[in-house]
């Protein structure tokens, strides 16, 4: 696996992490890497803390575009690593403007076959497919545009 997939690997377990307990973003942090802290290198471990504190401070606007998509589905009722690899990928296709948009939906498919379900799968790969067209359609201003992946 390389070395960025592991780090949003653990970026969802942090992500995962805040959503059951809602520790404070310092503390999730530190107690994840005292947990964890020998499996992955520092640039990654940066990356990692990036996209988990990213993904937590725009929860709100990230939220929104997701029940904008999946219809019929509340958040509180989506399974939590589900909701979570969603949150990640789309906050990294908001504020991740240099990684393609089909790499990010890669990655959370990846991602979402080692931990969630297939059905989930194909579920996450609508939503996110979804909010992508909408992204390159102009219909969601992507908060840090660059060209249109």
């Amino acid at each position: 696996m390389g070395a960025r997939r592991k780090a949003r690997v653990c970026a969802l377990q942090m992500l995962f992490q805040y959503d059951i307990a809602q520790p404070r973003v310092e503390e999730l942090i530190s107690t994840y890497w005292d947990s964890f802290g020998d499996e992955i290198g520092d640039v990654a471990r940066d990356f990692s803390n990036h996209l988990a504190t990213g993904a937590i401070s725009h929860l709100e606007e990230i939220d929104s575009l997701i029940v904008k998509r999946a219809e019929n589905w509340r958040i509180s009722r989506m399974a939590v690593v589900d909701r979570n690899i969603l949150r990640l990928a789309i906050y990294e296709f908001l504020y991740e403007p240099g990684t393609p948009r089909t790499v990010v939906i890669n990655e959370a498919l990846e991602i979402a076959r080692r931990f969630s379900t297939f059905e989930a799968t194909q579920f996450i790969n609508g939503i996110l497919d979804a909010i992508k067209r909408d992204l390159d359609a102009g219909q969601i201003a992507s908060i840090a545009t660059t060209t249109k992946q």
